[in-house]
């Protein structure tokens, strides 16, 4: 028996789903029920109700989040060292320090942060519906971590005045792309058309005809007439894109956008963490009652 069988015969012997974000090594997404971005997959571990096990293939944040919102389900993350090196930016003094500042400014923190600074915010957001979760707000000054590219480009939509915690909080895979980049492409594909993600830095954003999520750039592949896209998020969604859109051609911004930390999530540790029920994620009940009502009051302004 393989050993995607075995998996899969593991998966039901366990009665668990394996939720794989768009960023997981091909073979991962092949073997997930479902794969998305952080807000489609946080939906669909609620929407799971029969479900025991919830494996999630992705990095810790997204582990916590979907552990906090189904306090009734055993979650599972294949390799523990799957750390988000963004969400370890932002720290509790960092925290407190902006809102001793502002004391009137709401804080509305990135999916991407660790639970214990969830339970200090007032509502989450995802790289999905940041600009919606920001209008959504009675304020006009808002505390916003840790992405600062993030927060500049929320400001451009929205107009409010976005102050980033820490300052220069950032995706390292995602600051590696540059306009410099795009240009060169799109020399050798002239009729391409440039979507980025808005964690890249705001040059890059300005040389691009689409800014979106993962999940919003699925949809824009799917819609767009042109043939050829440039791509600018890291390199897992391209396999994604491809099997949706088998039609069109997709060309990585900068070859080097991979993420390490997604990437150490393999077949095998999948395996032997469902197997074994092994790297169990759990959130001391306090921070998670907190946490929960950000990131349950963000998942009610849209169904």
């Amino acid at each position: 028996m393989s050993l995607i069988d075995e998996i899969r015969r593991l998966k039901k012997e366990r009665n668990a789903i394996i939720l794989a974000h768009n960023y997981q090594r091909p073979e991962i997404q092949d073997v997930a029920d479902y794969v998305g971005d952080s807000i489609e997959l946080s939906r669909k571990a609620m929407d799971e109700k029969d479900a025991e096990t919830i494996v999630f293939a992705a990095v810790d944040f997204m582990a916590e989040s979907a552990a906090i919102l189904n306090p009734d389900k055993r979650v599972l993350l294949p390799t523990l060292g799957a750390r988000c090196p963004m969400a370890q930016m932002l720290t509790i003094d960092e925290i407190k320090r902006a809102k001793t500042a502002h004391p009137q400014a709401p804080l509305v923190l990135y999916v991407n942060t660790l639970a214990s600074a969830k339970a200090y915010c007032d509502i989450c957001c995802t790289s999905a519906n940041a600009v919606e979760v920001i209008e959504s707000l009675d304020a006009e000054t808002v505390l916003f971590g840790p992405d600062r590219n993030l927060a500049e480009f929320v400001q451009r939509k929205t107009g409010k005045t976005i102050i980033p915690i820490p300052e220069w909080g950032f995706c390292p895979t995602h600051l590696l792309f540059q306009p410099e980049d795009v240009q060169i492409l799109k020399i050798q594909y002239p009729d391409a058309v440039v979507m980025v993600h808005p964690e890249c830095s705001t040059e890059t954003q300005k040389a691009a005809d689409f800014i979106g999520s993962t999940s919003q750039m699925c949809r824009y592949a799917r819609e767009t007439q042109a043939k050829t896209l440039i791509v600018g998020t890291e390199e897992g969604l391209l396999h994604r894109l491809r099997k949706d859109n088998p039609t069109k051609t997709f060309v990585l911004a900068y070859e080097g956008a991979i993420c390490p930390n997604m990437k150490s999530n393999t077949l095998d540790r999948l395996y032997k963490s469902l197997k074994e029920e092994k790297n169990l994620i759990t959130v001391p009940e306090p921070v998670a009652k907190q946490a929960r009502k950000a990131l349950e009051r963000m998942l009610e302004l849209k169904k």
